[in-house]
């Protein structure tokens, strides 16, 4: 195995959607993406965490864009860029612009953003770093948020970090097609 190889392959497309099936029985996404074939070596594990996921890209009442640019955020800053790239499709659908995904990774001070904007990217740098919110950083967000949105967004921080370092570290290959980081700039 070098470097580039996947520590753990995805397992075969007509494998995952019979287990998909076995699982989920009509709730059955029957996907071919990498990330899910791969987590499928562990059923039970994938069972576990399909409600979070529906939850949080579905269900939630924190605003798809923002969670679509806080996981982008979360993305560059574990240096993930299998999921970037599956992102920059989902916040594209959510609202983002292209100048905005390009932004992402000069983080919360570049210009452009809004003050919420800089708040929400602020928050995910805080807990990529510190594992904490600051006082002043929960402050602001909830001045727009919720209680349940305030949640809702540390679990989508925390949720994409543990993707992230789970595909950094097995090392999935994205599927051909999938964007890639931005150009440094």
């Amino acid at each position: 195995m070098t470097g580039t190889d996947p520590r753990i392959g995805p397992i075969d497309v007509d494998a995952y959607h019979r287990l998909e099936r076995e699982l989920f029985g009509d709730d059955a996404l029957t996907g071919t993406a990498h990330v899910s074939r791969t987590w499928a070596h562990s059923p039970g594990l994938m069972k576990a965490q399909r409600p979070l996921q529906t939850y949080l890209l579905g269900q939630s009442p924190l605003p798809a864009r923002d969670r679509e640019l806080a996981i982008l955020r979360v993305a560059w800053l574990s240096r993930c860029e299998y999921a970037f790239g599956q992102h920059v499709r989902m916040g594209g659908a959510a609202g983002l612009t292209p100048e905005e995904i390009d932004r992402v990774p000069h983080g919360p001070t570049a210009d452009g953003w809004t003050e919420f904007q800089s708040t929400l990217l602020h928050a995910v740098d805080e807990l990529h770093a510190r594992g904490r919110l600051t006082d002043p950083t929960w402050t602001a967000l909830a001045g727009t948020y919720d209680d349940a949105q305030l949640l809702d967004l540390i679990a989508v921080i925390g949720r994409y970090w543990t993707v992230a370092a789970m595909l950094n570290t097995i090392n999935v290959h994205p599927e051909p097609g999938l964007p890639t980081f931005p150009p440094a700039g």
